[in-house]
């Protein structure tokens, strides 16, 4: 590193004003002049180290940037309840229907879509998936979680009796690959029941990564 134009004209000035002065002998300059190319070549290695240090930097960088993305992409956790506000029955329908949670209680990574009722995994992994289905008196309840369209477990309550209301809930693990597709469904000519209490519910979140 060369010590800038600038600076060496003024060293240069007090030097000559010095020397006319008879306050620097030739040793003394000799002297400055070496104390100046030492501080050259030190300022010079500083700055072949800070480059070094500039560019392990920058490769630490890229290399932490996968490792934050893949642990963002570990936070993945939701719950939601079928009805946003209100009291309604859902159903009965002719075919089967994918149920579509709309009151979100916690969608950490937004892997649950309010809008589908889908859960999309964002990475591969083995993940956890709870549901529970709500009817009143005389009416079948009956909900399956599928995994890509193939059921995977099921909750039922065959019309129960008159004052009396029907409960459900299942849970199970599943292994998923990335874009894998959780969700669930009402069979065809069943109901569930759902109010502000969300008795009727989804959630799901990922144990661990694989």
């Amino acid at each position: 590193m060369k010590i800038p134009a600038a600076l060496n004209m003024f060293l240069l000035l007090c030097v000559g004003a010095s020397v006319a002065r008879g306050l620097i002998t030739p040793e003394k300059i000799n002297n400055i002049e070496e104390r100046l190319r030492a501080t050259e070549v030190i300022l010079s290695e500083l700055k072949r180290e800070n480059e070094a240090l500039r560019r392990f930097t920058r490769a630490l960088e890229t290399k932490l940037e996968p490792l934050q993305a893949e642990n963002t992409a570990r936070k993945v956790a939701f719950s939601a309840g079928l009805l946003a506000s209100g009291t309604q029955h859902t159903g009965p329908f002719e075919d089967s229907r994918t149920l579509v949670y709309q009151k979100i209680f916690s969608n950490i990574g937004n892997a649950y879509n309010s809008n589908t009722g889908i859960f999309t995994a964002p990475v591969k992994g083995v993940y956890f998936f709870r549901f529970y289905g709500h009817s009143h008196a005389a009416n079948k309840m009956a909900v399956s979680l599928h995994k890509n369209k193939e059921r995977q477990c099921s909750v039922y309550s065959h019309k129960p009796e008159s004052n009396l209301n029907g409960n459900g809930s299942n849970g199970v693990v599943l292994t998923l690959e990335k874009a894998d597709e959780v969700y669930t469904q009402l069979w065809k000519d069943s109901w569930v029941y759902d109010e502000d209490s969300s008795f009727t519910s989804f959630s799901g979140f990922m144990l661990f990564p694989l």
